[in-house]
C-alpha cells in the first residue's frame, strides 16, 4: 500500500517567479546591491525555501522582523547576514552578538547592552541606526538622530554599520508625504557620511518601483519579491510585470447532490436555492483561509469559477461546482490562489473581499500548510 501523507492543500512556490521579480527589481536600481526581506514566514512563502533560493542567487544580506526569525534561519544552515528591522529589546542582545545579527536600534538602552553583550564576547556588533521620519512606529527622531549617532559610535563593540528608515505611503499616488520623508532623511543621511556610515537604505518595494530618488546605497524590497504589487496605485509600469510566486491550491475532498432547501455548514448560514452538487474542500481558517470570507469568493475548478458557500470551518469548507456536475470528481484540483485555464484569482481579489491588503492574505497562511518549491513545471523535492 503506498502512504501518502502530503497535505492536500498546499501553497507552491515558484522559483523560476522569484529569480524572475528579482530580476525586475534590481533592473530598477541598477548595480545597488538589494536586501530582501523574508520576514513574515517570507510574507507565508516559506522562510527557509525562500532564503536557500536567494543566497543561491547572490542575496547575501537578508531582511527579518524578529530576532527568532534570524535565529531559526541560521539553525537551520542559511549562510546569510540578517538585519532585524524591528525594535530588539536589551535580553536579546546577547543572542543578537552570539549569531552576529545586525539589529536595527533607536534607544540608548539597546546600544548599551549591545555593547556590553559584544565587549563580554570580544566581538563587535554591527547596528543599523534607525530614523523615524514620519511612519511613527520605532525609530529615533530626526533632531536626536545626530547625538544618538554620535552616542552609538562611542560605545565600545558597537559598529554602526547603517542608517534608515522606512516609509509610511510610498504606495500611494500622491507622493508628497514620501518627499516629506525624504527630505527629512537626506538631511540626516548627508550627516552620517561624515562619520563613515556604510549603508543608507530606505527604499521599500514601493520605493524601488516608484521612488528612484529613494534608492540611495541599498534597497528592501519585500511583497514585490514575491510578486505582488505594494498597491494599485504604483505607476510604475515595472510592477505589472511582477508574477506572483505563490499558488494556493487544494482538492476535492468529498462530493455530494444536495436538494433546494438544505442549510449547510455552521449555522445554516446558507441554504441551497436549487438542487445542487457540493464539494468539500480541506482548507479552513485554521490554514489561514479567513472565516470572514465565507460566502465572499470563487475558487477555480477545471478551469471554471465556483462559489464557495456556507461557513469557512477550522479545516474544511464548501463549494458549489453544480455547472461542473458530470465532470467534477473526487480528487480534482482546485484552486484559491493561482490560475486555472484562462482564469487567474489573485492574493489581490480575496483582499479585496476583506477590505485588506493581499500581504495580510499571504502571510496568514498557515504553518501547517505545506510549501511546495516548483521550478517551471518541476516539483523540487524538500
Amino acid at each position: 500500500m503506498t502512504r501518502d501523507l502530503k497535505h492536500p492543500t498546499q501553497a507552491r512556490i515558484h522559483l523560476d517567479r522569484l529569480r524572475h521579480n528579482l530580476s525586475v527589481l534590481q533592473s530598477a536600481v541598477g548595480d545597488r546591491p538589494m536586501w530582501p526581506a523574508i520576514k513574515a514566514n517570507a510574507y507565508g512563502h516559506g522562510a527557509e525555501l525562500v532564503a536557500r533560493e536567494l543566497v543561491a542567487g547572490g542575496y547575501k544580506r537578508l531582511c527579518v522582523a524578529h530576532v527568532n526569525e534570524a535565529v531559526a534561519l541560521l539553525d537551520a544552515g542559511v549562510e546569510a547576514e540578517f538585519i532585524v528591522l524591528s525594535a530588539i529589546l536589551p535580553p536579546q542582545a546577547e543572542v543578537a552578538v552570539a549569531y552576529a545579527l545586525e539589529p536595527s536600534i533607536c534607544t540608548t538602552e539597546v546600544a548599551q547592552a549591545l555593547s556590553q553583550a559584544a565587549t563580554a564576547a570580544g566581538r563587535d556588533v554591527a547596528v543599523h541606526i534607525k530614523v523615524d521620519t514620519g511612519m511613527g512606529r520605532i525609530g529615533v527622531g530626526v533632531d536626536a538622530a545626530a547625538d544618538f549617532l554620535a552616542f552609538c559610535r562611542g560605545l565600545a563593540g558597537v559598529r554602526v554599520l547603517g542608517l534608515m528608515s522606512h516609509f509610511a505611503s510610498a504606495d500611494e499616488a500622491d507622493k508628497a508625504s514620501a518627499e516629506r520623508q525624504l527630505r527629512l532623511f537626506r538631511d540626516v543621511a548627508d550627516l552620517a557620511r561624515t562619520h563613515g556610515i556604510d549603508y543608507v537604505h530606505m527604499a521599500n518595494s514601493a520605493g524601488v518601483l516608484d521612488l528612484p530618488t529613494s534608492h540611495f546605497d541599498v534597497v528592501r524590497p519585500g511583497i514585490a519579491v514575491y510578486g505582488l504589487a505594494p498597491s494599485d496605485e504604483i505607476a510604475s509600469s515595472l510592477a505589472a510585470s511582477l508574477q506572483p510566486v505563490l499558488e494556493w491550491v487544494t482538492r476535492i475532498s468529498f462530493l455530494k447532490e444536495v436538494p433546494a432547501g438544505v442549510g449547510l455548514s455552521y449555522g445554516h448560514a446558507y441554504t441551497t436555492t436549487r438542487d445542487s452538487l457540493i464539494a468539500t474542500i480541506p482548507v479552513g481558517y485554521g490554514d489561514g483561509l479567513a472565516r470572514s470570507l465565507s460566502g465572499q469568493f470563487d475558487v477555480l475548478v477545471s478551469g471554471q469559477r465556483c462559489p464557495q458557500v456556507g461557513r469557512i470551518t477550522m479545516d474544511q469548507s464548501l463549494i458549489d461546482v453544480t455547472a461542473l456536475r458530470g465532470q467534477a470528481a473526487l480528487g480534482d484540483p482546485v484552486t484559491l490562489i493561482g490560475r486555472q485555464g484562462g482564469e487567474s484569482i489573485g492574493a489581490g481579489e480575496l483582499a479585496d473581499r476583506l477590505g485588506t491588503i493581499s500581504y495580510e492574505i499571504v502571510t496568514a497562511i498557515a504553518p501547517r500548510v505545506p510549501r511546495i518549491a516548483v521550478d517551471g513545471a518541476r516539483e523540487i523535492a524538500p
